[in-house]
């Protein structure tokens, strides 16, 4: 016979063994367990003597281990709940991960264009053949900070980062205001899968940043029905931050003092938000209007260019045989065959362009390209043949809504924003071989190893891109149709979700910089910020003709009572 308190002190010890070795047995009833050789009575006092002394091993690991656990599950349930209501985004974002994964792989450590060399060296003087004379803010607040700890295989990283980003920004953003999920998701699918938006994500250049800048700026307006001044500021700083990056940024300032007027409550916040506006979008261009002039030493101006694509514009449009112009500015005149030859870019650029071979010195016999008769020779023609000059406008818009991406005489190539099948160059700038080889470009840069190529992977991005792999011109010209009809759907000026403003806000930007670039010259990469502005004009666009129709079905829906019944039922609860 084993004693009572013997017994229980066995008892002890096997609940101890057993709660080490199985912690995730949950019920374990020892007030039916009785040890051979004790009295049922013994076993019941032993038990609440266990209880009593033991509330320590029975209480604390096994409840740290089910909480650690049941938080784990909820994480697990939470994602899985996430993914199931957001599955078309998400089979979007993993495709468009794919994609940016064999793009990165494909062309390491990054991709150059021509203009390359103007944001690696627009600020060194030692190499001022390839000095910015475009804003270099791109350069500013992306390639020198990150070429301080890395090199440049980095910077395209982070443009793909950017990319999906943006995505998933404009998706939440739209959920916000009521846009059905599907609707939302495909809104933001050109941005994660055109194949022209991984090429520009690859490429040392400034378009992702500025799209993103763009995208930033919209958001913070639209963050709430009715912004705060927090948020109008930031926006203020997104959009005077992305003209220092692209100089076509300065368009943003119209559609955002517009809608941040017709959002805001009284006419005393409608001050006070659109003096902030004005000016946090002047202090990035100020102050880089400073920067160019004391550090770059090309004047307080944001760029250098602005005459020379005013006169390719003209010079394009013009018909010098009706001109009137003084005998210096004739010669700045091109020829029919040289104007549909050239283009606006190629009338600026090409060697054997008039601009390029009269541009001349005369005091010291090297080119002048910014001689004043190319300012005046535009302001001329603009003068005279102002039809002529909206008419070629015109035309170079609307290429944008093409249903196929081609390229007429006079274009800028669109095989330059095109993935190739070996590594590209663009001589004279980006050779193959010799000193202005990619390869010594990137050494040159900050390192990151030989230009080189993964051919499978450049062959089926190659495919995917001239196969189908782009945002066709329809789809785009739909977007912009559906937000300039969701901006005339505005209902009662004081509902706070009000969607024809966010339309107008979203139409207007893409509207901005996309007409903007086009005053200068057409190039298919300066269709880019369409991606991320009118497909989602589109579904706000969309939402705000459903809302409307659905609203005028209701009203239409209530009966109408007649005034003699009113006044009976009236006369009735009186007496």
């Amino acid at each position: 016979m084993i004693p009572a308190k013997k017994a229980a002190g066995h008892q002890r010890g096997i609940s101890r063994c057993l709660i080490r070795l199985m912690p995730r047995i949950c019920v374990i009833d020892r007030s039916e367990t009785v040890l051979p050789g004790s009295s049922p009575d013994a076993a019941a006092g032993s038990t609440v003597e266990t209880v009593a002394e033991e509330p320590a091993i029975v209480a604390s690991w096994p409840t740290q281990s089910t909480a650690s656990s049941s938080r784990l599950d909820r994480a697990i349930w939470g994602a899985g709940e996430v993914l199931r209501r957001h599955w078309l985004l998400a089979l979007l974002i993993a495709g468009g991960l794919l994609l940016r994964v064999v793009t990165q792989f494909a062309y390491e450590p990054a991709l150059l264009f021509i203009d390359s060399k103007k944001y690696l060296y627009g600020t060194d003087f030692s190499l001022g053949a390839w000095g910015s004379f475009d804003p270099i803010g791109y350069t500013l607040f992306v390639l020198k900070p990150v070429l301080m700890f890395t090199n440049l295989g980095f910077v395209a990283l982070l443009q793909h980062a950017l990319g999906l980003g943006m995505a998933v920004a404009l998706y939440v953003l739209m959920l916000r205001w009521g846009v059905v999920r599907w609707l939302a998701a495909l809104a933001v699918a050109p941005v994660l899968l055109d194949a022209y938006q991984l090429n520009a994500e690859q490429t040392i250049m400034p378009d992702v940043l500025f799209e993103a800048l763009v995208v930033a700026g919209i958001v913070l307006l639209l963050w709430r029905p009715r912004p705060g001044l927090v948020f109008v500021i930031l926006a203020g700083l997104a959009f005077g931050t992305s003209a220092p990056v692209r100089q076509v940024g300065e368009a943003l300032i119209l559609p955002a003092l517009v809608y941040v007027v017709a959002a805001a409550r009284d006419w005393r916040t409608r001050l006070l938000h659109s003096a902030a506006l004005v000016v946090c979008f002047a202090l990035p261009i100020v102050g880089y209007m400073g920067y160019s002039k004391v550090v770059l030493h090309y004047g307080f101006e944001m760029s250098s260019m602005g005459d020379a694509y005013l006169y390719g514009r003209a010079a394009h449009a013009a018909d010098c045989a009706t001109l009137t112009l003084p005998p210096a500015e004739q010669l700045l005149c091109p020829t029919p065959a040289q104007a549909l030859k050239f283009g606006v870019d190629g009338l600026v650029n090409n060697p054997a362009s008039p601009r390029v071979e009269y541009a001349v010195d005369v005091q010291h016999g090297v080119p002048d390209y910014n001689l004043p008769q190319q300012k005046k020779f535009a302001y001329a023609v603009i003068k005279q043949q102002p039809m002529r000059v909206v008419g070629d406008i015109t035309r170079d818009s609307i290429k944008i809504f093409a249903l196929t991406r081609n390229t007429v005489e006079g274009d800028t190539p669109i095989k330059r924003w095109q993935f190739q099948n070996v590594y590209p160059t663009f001589p004279p700038g980006i050779t193959a071989k010799g000193s202005h080889s990619a390869t010594n470009v990137f050494a040159a840069a900050g390192g990151g190893g030989k230009a080189r190529v993964r051919r499978p992977l450049a062959v089926g991005l190659r495919f995917y891109q001239l196969h189908g792999g782009y945002t066709p011109g329809p789809v785009l010209l739909l977007g912009l149709l559906l937000g300039l009809a969701g901006i005339f759907t505005f209902g009662r000026r004081r509902d706070p979700r009000n969607l024809s403003l966010a339309c107008l806000l979203i139409t207007g930007s893409g509207v901005a910089v996309l007409l903007g670039a086009d005053l200068y010259e057409f190039s298919w990469r300066y269709q880019l910020p369409a991606l991320v502005t009118l497909p989602i004009a589109g579904a706000f666009g969309a939402t705000a003709i459903a809302q409307q129709v659905r609203n005028r079905r209701e009203r239409k829906a209530v009966p109408v009572v007649p005034v003699e019944e009113l006044v009976v039922a009236e006369s009735e609860q009186v007496s």
